[in-house]
């Protein structure tokens, strides 16, 4: 059968592909220190399997609404109100398989041909290959790594074009755990209104915060800007909740609407049980404390592969404001980051996403979502491969 021409517009995911290279050499019982997937280490707090298993003993095993449980939606409009300063209402929510098919569904819902979407560089790997299946044109914005890798409001106003649709935010970020500041994230919010197109903000990683940085939510700037607001966000990084596939989106009814129907002819409602896990995820007071038990174990972990890194000559990093990510300057090495990345976990068993994926050759991304242990271990490995180039 020949294959619809949109699948050769998009390679498969480095990030997928590498993380399960790495785990079929541990299967083979190979040691592999893996800073490749983007998923803590911490198994899903208690109160919230058990959250689950309540529903799942009380028959909560049916079809639901396919924009999810109404309880649920209730409770992230209330948390959205509250935390974040955004009004939504529970017919602003979907909750959706992941918080990547709560943009994969935006996107296909929004963009068609000759929509442009602005996406700064370094980016999370599914942002422009879902733009070009929806049949859009991905816009790059490179971002300077001087400024954290943060796009400025003149080169956010310089790209801008009739066809611009919708501009990208991901604060923090994936994969540099950059964070914009309150001023600088206003700053963008005026040339978004300005400009009159749209802004999807993925917040996945709102929680996950250092040394005081504090993450605003570009929507609760003010009415104009809100209007203009699409927010996307999840349980999986927070709430250690990766496979549980619980992601949401708030936005305005209409789009609420268009997303349920592409969803209601894909894949209908999210796991039943694993709302209520979510909605414990909310509710819960005990949910505050193994939030900031990982942040804490988080912030020791950042401390320690920052200061490995800035002990070896031929890379270089900023330190992260947020996520669980450090992305390192591999220039001086003379390898592109594919070659970096293939040569370090087939000789040193060290699995590292290469740069290449996030649009900049020149860097690798390790996740420090992983135990001190394997980090003291990676990084020694590490070292010993720079010393033999």
């Amino acid at each position: 059968m020949k294959l619809a021409e949109r699948i050769g517009l998009v390679p498969p995911s480095l990030t997928l592909s590498i993380t399960a290279k790495g785990k079929a050499m541990r299967a083979e019982g190979i040691n592999v220190s893996a800073f490749s997937a983007g998923e803590p280490d911490f198994d899903t707090p208690a109160h919230i399997v058990a959250a689950a298993q309540q529903a799942l003993a009380e028959g909560k095993t049916r079809y639901g609404a396919a924009t999810g449980e109404p309880v649920l939606r209730q409770a992230i409009a209330e948390k959205l109100r509250t935390e974040n300063g955004l009004a939504y209402e529970t017919e602003n929510i979907a909750v959706t398989n992941g918080g990547k098919q709560s943009l994969y569904n935006l996107i296909m819902a929004t963009i068609e041909a000759g929509d442009e979407v602005i996406i700064p560089t370094p980016y999370w790997v599914s942002y422009p290959e879902m733009v070009r299946l929806a049949g859009g044109t991905p816009i790059f914005l490179q971002a300077d790594p001087a400024n954290q890798y943060k796009v400025t409001p003149e080169q956010l106003k310089a790209a801008i074009t009739p066809q611009t649709k919708l501009f990208v935010l991901n604060s923090p970020s994936n994969p540099t755990g950059t964070v914009y500041t309150p001023a600088e994230i206003r700053a963008l919010a005026e040339i978004i209104v300005d400009a009159g197109i749209y802004v999807v903000s993925d917040e996945i990683y709102e929680k996950i915060l250092y040394d005081g940085a504090e993450h605003l939510s570009i929507g609760a700037i003010g009415p104009e800007i809100f209007e203009r607001t699409i927010t996307s966000n999840g349980f999986a990084k927070a709430f250690a909740m990766t496979g549980w596939r619980v992601g949401y989106l708030a936005a305005p009814t209409e789009i609420i609407k268009a997303v349920s129907t592409i969803q209601g002819h894909s894949t209908s409602n999210v796991c039943t049980f694993a709302q209520y896990g979510a909605l414990a995820a909310l509710q819960s007071p005990e949910s505050a404390g193994c939030i900031a038990t990982m942040l804490d174990a988080f912030t020791k972990r950042r401390r320690y592969i920052c200061d490995r890194v800035a002990q070896i000559p031929a890379l270089s990093a900023f330190e992260p404001q947020g996520a669980f990510y450090l992305y390192i300057n591999i220039a001086k090495t003379g390898l592109t980051s594919l070659d970096f990345c293939s040569q370090l976990l087939d000789q040193h068993y060290v699995a590292a996403i290469p740069g290449i994926a996030f649009g900049t050759d020149d860097c690798i991304r390790l996740s420090y979502a992983t135990d001190i242990q394997s980090i003291e271990l990676g990084m020694g490995r590490l070292e010993k491969f720079i010393d033999q180039l």
